[in-house]
């Protein structure tokens, strides 16, 4: 035997102890496979056409079902009245603009106001602040675990985002409180966040190795904390020159639909959330549609949350139809709910309408995409991405629905603002909604005494809403 050949044999024994226990070794693309693989297309006048087409324009244009155009109209039998619409530009902000509608029509109806609006700034600010005290707290509980386990793997791969859920909003507006948009009004880097987002990554991220240091050179947690306010007090910093001060209280008057000015008053951030406001925020369940698991349980996703006292997200995990009997209660009593969804998926954005049929791609690549919800959330192909204000809903004369509306917050795209959602595709792609315990069952109600599921960070459910 050759050395060559000796040498060959080593590094194939080698190769062998690599692949895990049970694992069979892995296929290359040899010759003779990539040779089967380009026989079975054959590249004939029409396969030829579609390559031209489809590799030079966009793919969506391509698949939309012409046969489906017209079909949705824009006329409901049951909204909520809503004033204004919001426009979160190039930020992951919907979970608070989506929260902050919803709270911001019982607000202009309870004190017949002409307008409002909110201010997704102030919330923003405090939001950014609480989420890195929540990844510090997790670096130094985690600290003496090795780097390479997977949750500290997890923190330091999801240090913060601009994302969020329902959860976020009910812990922050009660204990920051909430302004107006005057009072703090938005900047360019809360309208555009992605490079503010980076550098407090970066320099979370820098924090966490300093205080795993000191970790491991024995520090007690109580000098990691006490170095863990100088770090939080340069993440404020940061926040405070991109974003603003926030206010500690300010002066507002509004004007009411029957033209009378209301007088000039001073509040502090939780006046005005307790004055003005006046919402149990507490009284709202979330719910998800997640048919991998089972339903009629209350789960719990650890570290969903937003700060570090702050629940983590819980939700009982129900059929669609009982979701919808709900949502369609509280849209027929004049409330409006926090909704989220896959939004990027079947998305016609020019005439603001999400349906399955909006558009053909099986026929244009001539194989089917045929993966049913729960194959589609088990492999990370689906999950809830953006939060959206549920407030409309179309009952046809026999009481079945066929679409539904909801308020969004990127300005006036879609269908001046809203989107219209087919009901096949709200069984297919709704995920999480908040609703008002006022309409939903005694039944239902009482899953929430049960002790929750506790699922880990890296679930499939885990998605911060865009």
């Amino acid at each position: 035997m050759t050395m060559k050949n000796l040498i060959l044999m080593k590094l194939a024994g080698l190769l062998i102890l690599l692949i895990p226990a049970g694992m069979k070794a892995q296929q290359e693309i040899d010759r003779a496979a990539l040779q089967k693989i380009q026989s079975s297309l054959v590249m004939d006048a029409g396969t030829r056409a579609l390559m031209n087409a489809i590799s030079s324009n966009d793919i969506a244009k391509l698949a939309i079902n012409r046969t489906n155009l017209g079909k949705v109209n824009h006329f409901f039998s049951n909204r909520v009245e809503v004033t204004g619409i919001t426009d979160q530009k190039s930020s992951g902000r919907c979970w608070l603009f989506t929260g902050l509608n919803v709270i911001r029509q019982k607000v202009i109806k309870k004190h017949n106001m002409k307008e409002l609006t909110f201010s997704h700034n102030y919330g923003f600010f405090w939001d950014q602040f609480e989420k890195s005290n929540l990844f510090l707290e997790g670096i130094i509980s985690s600290a003496t675990l090795p780097e390479d386990d997977r949750r500290v793997e997890w923190l330091l791969k999801n240090v913060i985002s601009d994302g969020g859920q329902w959860t976020g909003v009910v812990d922050i507006i009660e204990k920051y409180g909430i302004v107006p948009e005057s009072a703090m009004p938005e900047s360019s880097n809360s309208e555009n966040t992605r490079i503010m987002s980076r550098l407090l990554r970066s320099k979370l991220r820098q924090d966490a190795l300093e205080l795993r240091e000191m970790a491991a050179s024995g520090s007690p947690e109580t000098e990691m904390r006490e170095r863990k306010i100088g770090m939080l007090s340069e993440v404020y910093r940061i926040l405070l020159l991109c974003l603003g001060e926030p206010p500690s209280s300010f002066r507002w008057q509004y004007e009411d639909n029957d033209g009378n000015i209301s007088p000039m008053r001073s509040y502090t951030p939780q006046s005005f959330y307790k004055e003005m406001i006046g919402i149990n925020l507490r009284d709202y369940v979330m719910f998800m549609n997640d048919p991998t698991r089972e339903y009629y349980r209350l789960y719990e996703i650890d570290y969903d949350r937003h700060m570090q006292e702050g629940g983590n997200w819980q939700y009982i995990n129900l059929p669609v139809a009982d979701i919808r009997e709900f949502a369609r209660n509280s849209i027929l009593a004049d409330e409006a709910m926090y909704f989220s969804c896959d939004v990027g998926k079947f998305l016609d954005k020019e005439k603001g309408l999400l349906d399955i049929n909006n558009f053909n791609y099986d026929d244009l690549f001539g194989f089917g995409f045929s993966m049913d919800k729960a194959a589609r959330i088990r492999t990370f192909d689906s999950g809830s991405t953006h939060g959206m204000s549920l407030m409309g809903v179309n009952i046809l004369p026999d009481g079945s629905i066929d679409k539904w509306l909801v308020e969004n917050s990127w300005g006036l795209t879609g269908h001046e603002g809203f989107l219209i959602i087919t009901d096949e595709w709200f069984n297919e792609y709704m995920f999480r909604l908040v609703i008002h315990r006022d309409f939903i069952d005694a039944k239902t109600m009482r899953i929430l005494n049960t002790e929750p599921i506790l699922l880990p960070p890296w679930d499939p459910m885990f998605a911060p809403e865009e």
